[in-house]
């Protein structure tokens, strides 16, 4: 078989193939230069996304900023956070390294770390555990699948331990949990007793029922809800206070609230309009503070910044006083992000 001439002496013929042979070695980026030095240019292509969030309350006049970004191959997020005045002092520096299965919190200032680990041990046991490192205080639990996800049993004692272990039983209306606490006699002498507190739902004609009970208190509510009004009455035993909520749709983009005390006669009311989806009015009065206020968001209220114009959010409230109207101030708040 002839071998292919791999040497050109002349022009090439435009309708000849030619066989070039390949290189020895695939030849190497070049690296990017910077001011420090050389970076290879494959830094840059992987180094992660980074987030800085800026917000701002001209209320207490504080700065309050966080820098994250995600490492280890998007396995862990890297966070730190700081607060600063209008001075530029910076106080509360923290940083966190968090994860599915830990995640550290460290305190610059007190010099503290909360450190808190989650895993399963088999399937359907799950090991839990947070330790203050200061303190020497912490928590261990252990967390049971009983007839499938929708029933847990856990089983929890503080560290170091003070008594007997918590018991937890979740199910689908609701939990119940045993403890012991310490409570005082007239004698002065503290005496450790079984405390029984737990939580229970349940669907009653067209809503919904919800028995809370945790310190010898027991809080009733019941919570009717259609398409344009939502009707919710409550009882607190054995102290009687009763009181109830009114809210009223008028529209997609209206919505009047409702709040009254019958035990203190104390009444509150908030007005909402909806303009757009990125777009809020706000009005209401408290009569326990005796203050009416309005206010108005740029960015959706409960969103995050990334998902608001400019990925910025700002709210401005007007605060009116009752007894005293020219005491009324304007403030705002700013949340703003950049992706780097």
């Amino acid at each position: 078989m002839a071998e292919s001439k791999l040497e050109l002496k002349s022009p090439p013929n435009p309708n000849s193939l030619i066989v070039s042979a390949p290189p020895s070695s695939p030849p190497e980026s070049p690296p990017v230069t910077t001011g420090g030095g050389f970076v290879p240019a494959v830094w840059f292509r992987q180094r992660p996304k980074i987030r800085v969030t800026t917000e701002f309350d001209s209320d207490s006049s504080v700065f309050f900023h966080r820098i994250s970004c995600k490492v280890l191959d998007s396995l862990a997020k890297l966070k730190f956070s700081f607060q600063n005045n209008g001075k530029g002092e910076l106080s509360d520096p923290q940083l966190a390294l968090t994860s599915k299965y830990l995640s550290l919190h460290y305190d610059i200032e007190e010099k503290n770390a909360l450190v808190n680990a989650s895993f399963d041990v088999a399937p359907g046991l799950q090991f839990k555990a947070v330790h203050e490192v200061k303190s020497q205080q912490g928590e261990l639990a252990m967390v049971a699948d009983l007839a499938g996800p929708a029933y847990k049993f856990e089983l929890s004692s503080a560290v170091p331990a003070i008594g007997k272990p918590r018991a937890t039983i979740r199910f689908p209306l609701g939990e119940v949990s045993l403890e012991e606490k310490e409570v005082e006699e007239e004698e002065e002498q503290a005496k450790r007793i079984l405390s029984v507190n737990g939580i229970l739902k349940g669907q009653i004609m067209n809503g919904v029922c919800t028995a809370k009970y945790k310190d010898e208190a027991l809080d009733l509510r019941y919570c009717f809800k259609d398409e344009q009004m939502t009707f919710i009455p409550s009882i607190s035993l054995p102290s009687n206070a009763m009181s109830f909520a009114f809210k009223r749709q008028f529209g997609p983009s209206d919505k009047l609230s409702y709040w009254y005390n019958l035990d203190t006669n104390y009444w509150s009311t908030v007005y909402k309009h909806n303009i757009g989806k990125d777009f809020k009015f706000k009005a209401g009065y408290d009569s326990e503070v005796r203050l009416g206020w309005a206010s108005l968001w740029v960015g959706e209220e409960s969103g995050k910044a990334k998902t608001a114009p400019m990925k910025m959010k700002v709210q401005f409230m007007l605060q009116v006083p009752q007894d005293d109207i020219t005491s009324s101030s304007l403030m705002f708040r700013a949340k703003k992000r950049w992706d780097i």
